[in-house]
C-alpha cells in the first residue's frame, strides 16, 4: 500500500504541479459524467413517469393552456436532461489547455537547466522533459475520453427528450 503511494508521489513529483491540476480537473470530470449516467438510468425514468403520469391525468389535452402546460413539462425535461452538460464540454476544451501549460513549464525547466548547467546536465534535462510530457499527455487522454462520453451524454440526451415528447401526445 505505501509503495502505491510513494509510486504516485514520484509521479506526481516528475510532473510538476500542473500534472496535480489536470488529476483534480479529470476528477471532477468523471464526477460530472458519472452523475450524468446515474441521473439517466436511474432517475430520469421515474421523474418521465410521473411528468408522462400527471399529463395523462389532464383531461384537456388541446387547447392553447394545455399545449403550453406540455411544452412546460418537456422545457423540465429538457432542462434536466442538459444538467452538467456545458461543465463537461468545457472541462473537455480546457484540459488539453493545462496540459499545454505544463509544456510551457517543463521547457522554462528545460532551458533553465541549459542556462546554468549546459548540455552535459542529462538527469536535469530528463526533469524539464518529464514536466513537460506527462501534464500534456494526462491532458490529451483525459480530453479525449471525455469528449466521447460527452457526445455520447448529448445524443442521450436528445433520444431521450425526443422520446418525452412522443409520450406527451396531443391526443
Amino acid at each position: 500500500m505505501f509503495d502505491q503511494i510513494d509510486i504516485m508521489r514520484d509521479f506526481f513529483a516528475k510532473g510538476g504541479p500542473v500534472l496535480a491540476g489536470v488529476f483534480g480537473l479529470s476528477i471532477f470530470l468523471w464526477a460530472l459524467i458519472l452523475e450524468r449516467y446515474y441521473f439517466l438510468y436511474k432517475i430520469y425514468p421515474t421523474r418521465l413517469q410521473t411528468i408522462v403520469n400527471q399529463w395523462h391525468r389532464r383531461r384537456d389535452h388541446s387547447s392553447w393552456y394545455a399545449l403550453k402546460i406540455r411544452d412546460g413539462f418537456l422545457s423540465e425535461i429538457s432542462i434536466e436532461l442538459k444538467h452538467n452538460l456545458i461543465p463537461i464540454q468545457a472541462l473537455t476544451g480546457i484540459l488539453p489547455l493545462l496540459g499545454l501549460l505544463g509544456t510551457v513549464t517543463g521547457m522554462i525547466t528545460i532551458f533553465e537547466v541549459l542556462n546554468v548547467f549546459g548540455n552535459g546536465n542529462a538527469r536535469g534535462m530528463a526533469e524539464g522533459i518529464s514536466r513537460a510530457l506527462l501534464p500534456t499527455t494526462a491532458g490529451l487522454v483525459t480530453s479525449i475520453i471525455g469528449i466521447y462520453f460527452s457526445a455520447d451524454l448529448n445524443k442521450r440526451a436528445k433520444t431521450k427528450e425526443l422520446h418525452a415528447k412522443e409520450l406527451l401526445t396531443h391526443n
